[in-house]
């Protein structure tokens, strides 16, 4: 499944989320510290969407009360809401 999330608070506006099978497929950001969110994308490849949350939420960025990578978890989050597929 495709899932489009627009993010609060990051310099990343917005990012695409592919799932496959309770893991993630491919994660695309707009926006951001282009590299460490490349690098971040390719860590969680193929990771359990449960695992990508557990290692994420609650990632803070300087100040700022979230970070991209909270962000992400968050929307990860959703979706297993919607889907109930992230604890595979």
């Amino acid at each position: 499944m495709k899932y489009s999330y627009r993010t609060e608070g990051t310099c990343c506006q917005a990012f695409d989320i592919e799932t496959e099978d309770g893991k993630i497929k491919d994660v695309q950001f707009y926006g951001g510290c282009n590299g460490n969110l490349q690098g971040i994308c390719s860590l969680i490849k193929g990771m359990p969407i449960g695992d990508v949350i557990g290692k994420l939420h609650g990632i803070r960025c300087g100040s700022k009360p979230t970070s991209c990578p909270d962000q992400l978890s968050r929307a990860l989050s959703l979706i297993v809401e919607k889907e109930g597929n992230g604890e595979k």
